[in-house]
């Protein structure tokens, strides 16, 4: 297991260190630029890749398994929606008993903060499962359950950051007085990545030259490359302790509590066992999501608390993983 490990963490490692040790030795503008990037080029050439690729490969011959892979992530979703607002409104509830100290209100008052209250609900509930999960996976699970593990980053990246992140980012948005119901549509219609999954999907019978479309597939690494590297760059730029120490419970929600639901429910409801269920396990308790600071960058929110989250989360995975592996495989 610890080769596979080594194998696994490798790319996470190397480019997120790379990011913060050059740091200093980059343009301001870069890390801006390089978001913004991956926000309308990178994150929709990987879904248009995936969509395709998702044609290309045999689903065993039924649709038992994009279905059930499916439910499983919004099922995912929806129950890291509903234990991170459980968990916010109980720590409303609590923080005024805990924290009385001066130095603890500097702790807890961010809690009162619409912008912190979004951050923490997309960092709870949005999981790399682009950059991170299919990073990872393919090293700790057989090659008969990628599928899982790719249908689940897909719909996840759908439905998950570019679908239910965009409404809670432009809900919380301090730049927003009001939240009509047209100003959230509008800003769920004119997400690039809605638009490169549709792209994806309806060409994936589409024959493209094979150079084109071995740069397309190839084009995965280097977003993932890409993402990491920014990741190491935005940490590097993270001033002071108390993002960290607000990031915590959203870290723990995401890398340990989730992924354990899930798995707990998908033995007892849906009696999965072996790789199949260590994907779903895998991929549910992926870290905070990247795209989470892009969306808290776009709409005014907690971005410390986001980065925060991104390098615990990582941080707990690291610690967690070899857990699930022994408990879920």
């Amino acid at each position: 297991m610890t080769e596979t490990l080594v194998q696994a963490y490798t790319p996470l490692i190397l480019w997120i260190g790379l990011g913060l040790l050059l740091f200093r030795l980059l343009p301001q503008w870069l890390p801006h630029f390089l978001g913004r990037s991956l926000y309308w080029v990178g994150v929709p050439l990987q879904l248009i890749a995936l969509a395709r690729r998702g044609n290309q490969n045999e689903l065993s011959g039924t649709v038992e398994i994009p279905i059930l892979a499916s439910l499983i992530t919004f099922g995912a979703l929806f129950l890291g929606l509903v234990v991170a607002l459980l968990v916010w409104w109980g720590w409303q509830q609590i923080s005024p008993y805990l924290f009385k100290s001066e130095l603890s209100e500097s702790v807890s008052h961010p809690l009162q903060d619409s912008s912190s209250k979004g951050s923490f609900l997309l960092a709870a509930v949005l999981g790399n499962t682009g950059f991170v999960g299919l990073a990872i996976a393919p090293y700790l699970v057989h090659v008969d359950a990628l599928n899982w593990v790719v249908l689940f980053s897909i719909t996840h990246n759908v439905i998950g950051p570019y679908g239910l992140g965009v409404l809670i980012a432009s809900y919380f948005s301090h730049t927003k007085s009001t939240n009509q119901w047209w100003m959230l549509l509008w800003d769920l219609l004119t997400v690039p990545p809605l638009w490169a999954f549709l792209i994806g999907t309806l060409t994936q019978h589409l024959k493209l030259p094979a150079v084109v479309e071995s740069g397309l597939q190839s084009s995965v690494d280097v977003v993932i490359a890409c993402a990491f590297l920014l990741i190491g760059i935005r940490l590097a730029q993270l001033q002071g302790w108390q993002s960290l120490q607000l990031a915590l419970i959203p870290s723990v929600l995401r890398v340990v509590i989730i992924p354990l639901l899930v798995g707990l429910l998908t033995t007892l409801l849906l009696g999965l066992g072996g790789d199949r269920r260590l994907a779903m396990v895998l991929m549910s308790g992926m870290p905070s999501a990247f795209a989470g600071l892009i969306l808290a960058e776009e709409y005014n929110l907690n971005r410390d608390l986001i980065a925060g989250s991104i390098i615990l989360s990582t941080l707990l995975l690291l610690l967690i993983l070899p857990v699930w592996i022994q408990v879920f495989s």
